[in-house]
């Protein structure tokens, strides 16, 4: 089973893997391609969501991310 990871909120994040598509971070979600998104791109953390998903705020909109995804940026 893969170690999840924590962040707190107002981490800073990068992307390391491009999941098969991204959820956006709305009120009503909607799959969206993975190409909104890219690899290396970074991001803020806004919230925890359930199902060990964060809440990220990217240049194209804020999506909720895996923690398997995503890692944090050193400062």
């Amino acid at each position: 089973m893969a170690e999840t990871q924590e962040f707190a909120v107002g981490d800073r994040v990068r992307v390391t893997a491009l999941p098969a598509y991204v959820k956006t971070a709305e009120p009503m979600p909607m799959l969206r391609p993975p190409n909104v998104i890219h690899l290396g791109e970074e991001g803020i953390v806004i919230d925890r969501r359930p199902g060990g998903f964060w809440g990220v705020r990217f240049s194209r909109g804020m999506f909720l991310m895996d923690s398997q995804y995503i890692e944090a940026v050193a400062e």
